[in-house]
């Protein structure tokens, strides 16, 4: 995890830490769910031109024939292969719940 130091005006910071209190959680925990909430909605998806869709439709209608086709040991060797991550510290159901519900 990285360490960023920010200098805020004194009246925004007062805004987060009153926000962070008024939630149940710490000022950093809300500054960094905040700061998430953020770049997820500012994520734009661009348009996909009509050359570039019939570029990728005969592999997209390749990969339609294959579904289906994998047998059993070879999604279960796939998904033994996955990466496995542990939550951010003090990051648990309960506090990810409670930011989902007031989204």
């Amino acid at each position: 995890m990285s360490r960023l130091t920010v200098r805020l005006p004194e009246t925004l910071h007062h805004q987060l830490s009153n926000m962070a209190k008024s939630q149940g959680v710490s000022l950093n925990q809300y500054i960094v769910y905040a700061l998430t909430r953020q770049v997820t909605l500012a994520y734009i998806v661009q348009p996909v031109t009509e050359s570039e869709i019939a570029q990728q439709k005969p592999a997209f209608n390749a990969l339609l024939q294959n579904l289906g086709q994998t047998s059993f040991n070879e999604i279960k060797s796939a998904l033994d292969e996955r990466e496995t991550v542990s939550p951010e510290k003090g990051l648990n159901h309960s506090l990810i719940n409670k930011f989902q519900d007031k989204g």
